[in-house]
This record gives structure tokens, sequence and C-alpha cells, in this order.
């Protein structure tokens, strides 16, 4: 009777057991959606996209931000099809429910914790003319500039990956 009664409680915890490993694996917090590649890259699970785990690290005009996004070298595999972001995407790191941090220059940011910024605003491959979009990490918020400012503006790479 023992060894039978065994067998119907195994019987019963393994679906609950089941279960639990499901419901945990669909909730998703801000740090596990992001994986350090261990080589300067960071991979966000929720967008498929490959960012640089640093921005550029100095004030940068657009044409400049968009020089250094293409011809950077990084990862283990040395990537080179790293490219400007868009707005949308710099959107999609933007996190209101992070504690803000402090950049090099001042500005206090929110971003995952696996990238690092060292200014507040990013620039964007969205441009207008002598204009281009920049994304403010410290409100959350886009902003157009003239694409010869620098002071405060940064490069931050991202690429594609293959799923």
């Amino acid at each position: 009777m023992s060894l039978k009664k065994n067998r119907i409680s195994s019987f019963l915890i393994m679906p609950v057991i089941l279960c639990l490993i499901i419901l945990t694996a669909g909730i998703v917090r801000a740090d596990d959606r992001f994986v350090d590649n261990g080589d300067g890259t960071v991979t966000y699970s929720k967008t498929g996209l490959m960012w640089a785990q640093t921005d550029s690290m100095g004030d940068i005009i657009w044409l400049d931000a968009k020089l250094y996004s293409e011809n950077i070298i990084l990862g283990i595999y040395a990537y080179d099809d790293w490219r400007m972001p868009t707005i949308k995407e710099l959107e999609t790191l933007f996190d209101e429910t992070l504690e803000k941090y402090e950049t090099i220059c001042g500005h206090r940011v929110k971003t995952p914790p696996l990238i690092e910024l060292s200014c507040g605003f990013i620039w964007s491959s969205d441009e207008r003319s002598i204009s281009a979009f920049a994304y403010n990490f410290s409100r959350g918020y886009v902003y157009k500039d003239r694409k010869t400012r620098y002071r405060g503006f940064r490069a931050l790479p991202v690429r594609g990956v293959v799923r």
C-alpha cells in the first residue's frame, strides 16, 4: 500500500512542479532580458539585438557617430556589421522602473545595468536634412538637434542577431 501511495503522490506532484517551471519561465525581469556576452557586447533577448556594452565615451557629431558605429569591430567573432540604432530601438533600452545612475558627464540616466552610457544623449540613424534625432536617457524622450552638435552626444552601436 505504501508503494502505491508514493506513486500516487509522485503522480500528483510532477504536474504541479512542471506548471511552476512553466509559469516562472514566463516571468522575465529587466536584468534577465539582457545577456552579457563577455566580449563587450550585450544581447537583448526581447528584440534580438546585440548592443555595444559601452558608448563611444566622448562627445561626437552625428556623422562621426555614424562612421564610428559602422566601422567598429566588436565581439568574440569580430562582428563587423554594426550600425547606428533607430529611435525605436533606443527607446527599448529606456526603462522607467530602473534607478538612475550618474554618467561621467554628470547626466543621470536609466539604462539596463549591462549597458553603460558615458552621457545622456545617444544619436540615432533617424535624420532630417541638417538635423538628426537622439534619445535622451535622462528623461526618456526623443530630441532633435543639428547634426553638428557634439556636446553630450554619443554613439551606441547595434547589430541584428540571426536567430
